[in-house]
């Protein structure tokens, strides 16, 4: 195997695409960590996330490097980097709005049929998911599941472990207990 001096990036890149050599890859991307994790940081604003992102870019990076003519690594490493960390935003951001819709949804589905206003809904809101948080574990997981997951009934019982019937019993006796709780907690309110 070849000894590859880091410094030497255009001769890495092509021993990288020539033969698939790693090792030499694995070099050069050390080198770079400490930008790709700045450049994760800025953008993700937590540490965890920005050092799970630095794993993932080489990952990508070996998967993409193939494919791409690559004329200035760095600058190349950079984008992708910044694109990378975009997309897992833009993912976020939609998992949160759709988890907000479900659990709007969710209240829907408690018959609460009522127009509300934005302050109302965000007040029922709360009320739902500190009521969720109230319930037996087994319960909480399993309305969380089919709830804002949308998962089926076999979905819960494969995630779970638990057979059908007990997990559809969980679930309604879940969805019969945050209704108490959210009227209970409603009742508190007057």
């Amino acid at each position: 195997m070849l000894k590859y001096n880091t410094h030497n990036e255009t001769e890495i890149i092509k021993a990288f695409k020539a033969n698939g050599d790693q090792s030499a890859l694995a070099n050069l991307y050390k080198s770079y960590m400490p930008l790709i994790y700045g450049v994760c940081l800025k953008y993700l604003k937590e540490r965890q996330k920005a050092q799970d992102m630095v794993m993932d870019i080489y990952e990508k990076l070996v998967k993409k490097l193939p494919s791409q003519e690559v004329g200035n690594f760095k600058s190349w490493l950079y984008v992708l980097t910044k694109n990378e960390c975009l997309m897992q935003i833009r993912s976020e951001k939609r998992k949160n709005e759709y988890s907000q819709e479900n659990q709007h949804q969710v209240f829907m589905d408690f018959g609460e049929h009522e127009h509300h206003s934005e302050e109302q809904l965000e007040s029922d809101l709360t009320k739902m998911e500190t009521c969720i948080e109230k319930l037996k574990n087994a319960q909480k997981v399993s309305v969380k599941l089919f709830y804002l997951e949308k998962k089926s009934y076999q979905q819960v019982a494969e995630a779970t472990g638990e057979d059908i019937k007990k997990v559809k019993s969980q679930i309604q006796n879940g969805k019969r207990n945050l209704k108490i709780c959210i009227e209970e907690l409603r009742g508190k309110e007057v």
